[in-house]
């Protein structure tokens, strides 16, 4: 069996009538940890996508979709920790967690196969597209699902209007050729920043901001690959200036490159773009520094991270959502 037709067999595993458990041990679902919005709103995103999906992809839509919006406030904050006794155990805020709210939402409104999901979808989306954030990766996010929204509904003020300050949060790289980043540190789900300013420089017609996303994306993308192969930065990030560690490699980060080469592919029409996409699908399969396949044949999990010593063999909500997110843009390539 690949990647591909393992399809959504694991996050029904993770997934029962209330949302989508955050963690595994291996392949078991971890209850006591609970449900997170971070990883519901993923996983809307991902069944979303799906153009003809089966019965049973559609009904984790309907859990998804329901879960975010039981998660949201009035005033379009999320609450994101929900305990397994259906209980939540934060306020609601407009951290990350907001920000994959409105992208999955958005993705919802914008590509579901069921009607009813998209127009759900597209009412909680208005609701937490009102609201921003201080983080700017929460906006990074928010303005993901911004960018889906448009793609079927371009004259959407609102969406432009996150979009384009999605774009803002992200900041302009310093002068520093060295490190053509807006930020000192490369932390967590860079691609999407790039991404972001790529889709904003599109939708607004400013080839300036454009050009400068995919420069961004270009940079990234060549300093995570090593001899020919994806070689993301690890968990502890990287500082400019300071040694680039090589372990612990997180799944999500081959997931958002994969993400933002195919919008880039898009956006431009140059193929070469689609090898970000084909280097991030061969990553899950083998082809990074520890040459082994990152998962799990038996449940069609994703494994937690790439360490020194081989794959993390836990199978959590995250890492196996962005195997399948990776293998949705290797499938569609031409």
């Amino acid at each position: 069996m690949n990647p591909v037709a393992a399809g959504f067999r694991h996050l029904d595993r993770l997934s029962d009538d209330t949302g989508l458990f955050e963690h595994a041990r291996h392949a078991v679902v971890r209850r006591e940890h609970g449900y997170c919005t971070d990883d519901v709103a993923r996983g809307l995103v991902v069944t979303s996508r799906e153009g003809d999906p089966a019965p049973e992809v559609v009904r984790l839509s309907e859990r998804y979709l329901a879960f975010l919006t039981h998660a949201q406030d009035p005033s379009g904050a999320f609450h994101n920790r929900l305990t397994y006794d259906r209980r939540w155990s934060d306020r609601p805020g407009a951290g990350d967690w907001w920000g994959r709210a409105v992208w999955g939402l958005g993705t919802a409104a914008a590509r579901n196969a069921a009607p009813w999901i998209r127009e759900e979808a597209l009412l909680a989306f208005t609701l937490g597209a009102a609201r921003r954030s201080p983080h700017p990766r929460a906006m990074v996010f928010a303005g993901l699902g911004a960018a889906e929204v448009l793609r079927v509904r371009p004259d959407c003020v609102l969406a432009a209007g996150l979009l384009a300050d999605a774009a803002a949060a992200v900041g302009v790289p310093a002068g520093d050729p060295g490190w053509p980043w807006p930020q000192p540190q490369l932390t967590y789900a860079n691609a999407a920043l790039a991404e972001v300013v790529v889709a904003a420089g599109r939708h607004s017609g400013d080839d300036a901001l454009l050009t400068g996303g995919l420069r961004m994306l270009t940079w990234l993308r060549d300093i995570q690959t090593r001899n020919g192969l994806l070689s993301v930065v690890p968990a502890t990030g990287w500082r400019r200036h300071t040694p680039r560690p090589r372990h612990d490699q997180q799944p999500i980060e081959v997931a958002a490159l994969a993400d933002a080469c195919a919008t880039a592919a898009a956006v431009t029409g140059d193929p070469a773009w689609h090898t970000g996409v084909r280097q991030a699908s061969a990553w899950f399969l083998g082809a990074n520094d520890r040459g082994t396949a990152m998962w799990d044949p038996a449940t069609g999990g994703g494994y937690d991270g790439l360490t020194r010593d081989g794959p993390n063999l836990n199978q959590g909500a995250e890492s196996t959502i962005a195997l399948i997110s990776t293998m949705q843009h290797a499938r569609n390539l031409p």
